[in-house]
C-alpha cells in the first residue's frame, strides 16, 4: 500500500537499514518507509554489516537507542567507519533523550523520537538525505 508516495522519491536508488532490537518498531519503520526508499530490517549492527556488501551500503542508519546503551557512542562512529558517508538517525524514547544527545555528539546526525508518526519519520529521513525540497543538513560541531 503506498501512502502519499512521491514518485521521484521512490526511484531515487537511495537505502536505509532500520537496525534495532524491537522486531515491532523495525516492522513499523519499514512500512513507514519502504513505499519511498529501499527499506531493510535488520536486528544488530552485525546484521547491517553483513548486508551492506560494496553493493548494497545504506545511505541512512535508523539505530535504535538500545545498541547505544549497551555498546557506547563509539558504535556510531564504528557504524561510520563500515559504511563511509552514512547518516545514522537514532530512534529512541523521549525519556532517552541523554543517549541520543551522546549519540549525536559523537557524529550521529539527528534523531527519531518516539511516538513514531509516518509523516514524522519520512520527513525525517527526507531531510537528512537533503531531498523533497527539504533545506540541506549541515553538521555542525560545538565551539569549545
Amino acid at each position: 500500500m503506498q501512502i502519499g508516495v512521491e514518485t521521484a522519491k521512490a526511484v531515487d536508488q537511495r537505502r536505509v537499514f532500520v537496525v534495532d532490537e524491537d522486531e515491532i518498531t523495525r516492522a513499523a519503520l519499514q512500512f513507514m518507509l519502504h513505499d519511498e526508499i529501499e527499506t531493510h530490517e535488520l536486528a544488530t549492527p552485525e546484521e547491517a554489516y553483513a548486508k551492506g556488501v560494496d553493493w548494497l551500503k545504506p545511505d541512512v542508519v535508523l539505530l535504535g537507542v538500545s545498541f547505544l546503551k549497551a555498546r557506547g557512542s563509539g558504535l556510531v562512529g564504528e557504524i561510520g567507519a563500515r559504511f563511509p558517508g552514512v547518516r545514522i538517525l537514532v530512534v529512541a524514547d523521549k525519556s532517552d533523550e541523554t543517549t541520543a544527545v551522546e549519540a549525536m555528539k559523537a557524529g550521529a546526525h539527528g534523531a527519531v523520537v518516539k511516538p513514531l508518526t509516518l509523516e514524522g519519520v519520512r520527513k525525517k529521513v527526507d531531510t537528512i538525505l537533503g531531498r523533497g525540497g527539504a533545506a540541506p543538513l549541515i553538521q555542525l560541531s560545538a565551539i569549545k
